[in-house]
């Protein structure tokens, strides 16, 4: 993911609108990005801080924005996980139509 294309996705990523493997791309490049990760606590500054104003409420932007860090990098792991479970079931599904395949040829 370049700069750019990581801009255009701020927005989803303070809505939490990204799918699983945009939000993993994000996340990669937001650790290696100095720049970026300044732009998107900017924008998330302003987004939520002029939405916590309309509502009176009293925050704690900071913190929230590195909840949703914590929130984010923990949905991709559970997410990485799921999808490994579901490779190694393929694997063994396959293993098993081969045999009885095999089987049923002798």
């Amino acid at each position: 993911m370049n700069c750019k294309e990581f801009e255009r996705l701020i927005p989803g990523y303070i809505l939490k609108k990204l799918d699983y493997f945009k939000l993993k791309s994000f996340l990669e490049h937001m650790e290696q990005c100095p720049d970026c990760k300044e732009e998107l606590v900017i924008q998330f500054l302003v987004t939520e801080g002029i939405q916590q104003l309309e509502n009176g409420n009293t925050f704690d932007l900071q913190g929230e924005l590195n909840q949703r860090f914590d929130e984010s990098k923990r949905q991709v792991r559970i997410y990485g996980r799921f999808a490994t479970a579901g490779q190694i079931l393929e694997i063994i599904a396959m293993c098993i139509f081969i045999g009885i395949t095999v089987y049923l040829m002798l």
